[in-house]
This record gives C-alpha cells, structure tokens and sequence, in this order.
C-alpha cells in the first residue's frame, strides 16, 4: 500500500507541477491574488486566522517598574519567573518618558525612568524564561495638577507639531534600536496619545515607516478606549491595540451575569471595526482595581472604595469568557504586574492581580488551548 501511495502522490504532484509552470497560469496569477484580497476585505473575511492563533495568540501581563533598576532587582527575576509559572507566553515591558504639560512638548528622561541596563536586562530574562517582549514606551505628563493626561497631549501651530514628532520619532527610534539587538519580537509605537494619533495621521504614518526601516518585529498601537475608531494608520501596523478600559456599569458591585452581559456589547463593537480594518484585535491594556465600583470607570484608580477582590476576579473572568473564542481576537496583557513579587494581595485595592484572586483567573485560562 505505501509504494501505491507514493506512485500516485508522485504523479499528483508532477501534474501540479506542470500545471503551475504553465505561461497561462503565470499570467493569470497576479489577478487571482489580487481578486482574492479585494474579496477578503470585501466580505470581512479574517485572512490572518487561517495560520491559527496557537502559535500567536498573545496570553500576556504587563510589566512595569517606575524606577532607574527596578528590572535589576532579583525581586524582579523572581516576579518575572512568576509571570511565566502563570501559563503566560508574553510580557510587556514597560519605560516611560515624561513632558511637563500635555503643551510643552519637553519629552525627555527622569529618575523614574528605567536605565537601558535595566530594560536590557528585563528583556533577556524574559526571553531566558521562554517569554516574548513586546516594548512598550509609554509618554506620561510630570504636571497633573488641572487633571491633564497623556490623551491631551499636541500643539497649535504645525510648527510645534514637528519638533513634537521630531522628539517623539527620537525617542521611539532610540527603543527600536534596543529591540532590534535585543531581537525583541514586538514594539507598541504610541498609547493613549488620542489628539496626535487621530488628527495627524500622516506623521504617525512616517514615524511608523521609520521604525520598520530599523526594526523587523512585530507592531502595534494601544489606542484609548473611546477612540480606536478614530486611528488613521492601523493599516501599517500588525495588530490594532485597543487599551479596553469599557464602562461596564453603575453599579459598586455587580454579579459576574451582569459583567459579561456589559462586556457583549462591546464585543459587538470590536467585531465590527475589526471587520472593518481587518486587522486582529489585541488588548495591550486591560484591568481593574479590586475595589467597589472598579468597573464603573475601569481606567480609574479608587483609593477610597472598600477592597473587593472578588469584583476583579469576576471582571477579569468575564472578560475572558466574551473574548477568548473569537477568532479576530489576538491577546491581553493585564495592567499590571510589578518587579515586587510580594506587591499586591488580600488588603490591596490596586490594579495588580498579585497575590489576589484574579491571579489564579489568569493560570486557569492560560492553561487552556486558543480555538484556532
């Protein structure tokens, strides 16, 4: 049976073969390519998941420290092993940069800014514990005081607006380099600057093309929440990024029916606009504090709430559960986990799921295949 087998897989192929080196196939070819992408978008067809999500569907955390070597602490070898022993397959590392105000455009370095020995380093541990980096530089503003963030950050003249990106484009091109030694396998290019990402769309677009003139990797965006829609550059990127910070409710305490009953309507939306930009959707943000009222502005901290560690471990199911099966659907890193190992626990009501309930959430669904 096994000769008769390779004797017609061999005439199979030769009859492929020559069919493939036919003079009316090879012209016919490029109009059959480009028929069939017109027909993709056309009818939303999600051509990026015919590979699979197995081999790149992102089960994520956020790493984060706000100090010059934070990641060369042991602790902090210690909190990335812990990230890996979750089931995890990729992590997010994060270095901030600060203007004074969202108008100052002083975009520069400050002690709270991690050391490249200390990104470097983080980077490498992460890759020795079989974990992908995506980079992700965050912008931030030094003066809060009027209750200003990052989203306000632009200018009012275009002249302001290039030594803006000038700066920007700097800036990111310094971290590119980084990741492309350091053979990192993604960078998220920009989070939550909603004013410059939605109305000068052309400059991101030239800073985006820069940044693959130096770094092979992988790309992606995390937009706000409220304004994804409005990103006019998704197409050059490889995933769209939504930072899904979504009102879910009212009310300080609801059930976990009512939490995945506000998370489907959202899933609705995203569905659309992915079919839309035909690009696979990830969340390069996502979480809540462990407090009454978390989920009512999720982006919120809430210092004076009673701890609810059982609201977060509900919200982070309930996510989970909408969004796990979709097929456009691509990963979630959860905002945040810190270089403390010990951070966290029973009496915290802050965003990290350490020593909380929600972090056995993650380990259970991490544990768990993707639907291909």
């Amino acid at each position: 049976m096994k000769d008769k087998h390779d004797k017609a897989k061999k005439n199979t192929g030769g009859k492929k073969e020559k069919f493939l080196k036919n003079p009316a196939f090879k012209q016919l070819m490029p109009g059959l390519i480009s028929l069939t992408i017109v027909a993709a978008l056309f009818f939303g067809i999600k051509i990026f998941s015919k590979c699979g999500r197995d081999g790149v569907f992102q089960k994520g955390v956020g790493y984060v420290t706000w100090s010059q070597e934070g990641y060369l602490a042991l602790s902090s070898d210690q909190s990335l092993t812990k990230i890996s022993e979750l089931g995890a397959n990729w992590v997010s590392i994060l270095v901030t940069w600060y203007q004074t105000t969202p108008w100052s455009g002083d975009i520069h370095r400050t002690e709270k800014t991690p050391s490249d020995e200390s990104i470097i380093h983080a980077i490498r541990k992460a890759h020795e514990l079989g974990l992908k980096v995506m980079l992700k530089p965050h912008l931030d503003l030094l003066d809060k005081s009027d209750g200003s963030w990052r989203g306000e950050i632009g200018a009012t003249k275009e002249s302001e607006w290039d030594a803006w990106f000038q700066k920007y484009k700097d800036y990111l091109m310094y971290y590119a380099d980084i990741a492309s030694k350091e053979n990192v396998e993604m960078i998220c290019v920009g989070t939550e600057l909603s004013t410059s990402a939605t109305v000068k769309g052309y400059l991101w677009r030239d800073l985006i093309k820069k940044i693959r003139g130096k770094y092979s990797g992988l790309l992606t965006y995390a937009a706000h929440w409220d304004r994804y829609a409005d990103i006019r550059f998704w197409d050059l990127l490889d995933y769209a990024g939504v930072n899904a910070y979504f009102p879910l409710t009212e009310k300080m305490v609801p059930t976990s029916k009512e939490l995945r009953a506000a998370w489907k309507k959202w899933a609705v939306e995203l569905e659309k606009f992915q079919r839309k930009i035909g690009k696979p959707i990830i969340f390069p943000e996502i979480g809540c504090s462990s407090a009454d009222g978390a989920v009512i502005r999720p982006w919120e901290h809430i210092p004076r709430s009673e701890v609810n560690l059982e609201l977060q471990k509900n919200y982070y199911e309930a996510l989970l559960s909408t969004f796990w099966d979709k097929d456009w659907f691509y990963g979630v890193y959860w905002w945040y986990w810190g270089t403390n190992v010990k951070m966290g626990g029973l009496y915290n009501r802050g965003f990290t799921p350490q020593n909380k309930p929600a972090e056995q959430v993650i380990k259970d669904w991490y544990a768990k295949p993707v639907r291909k």
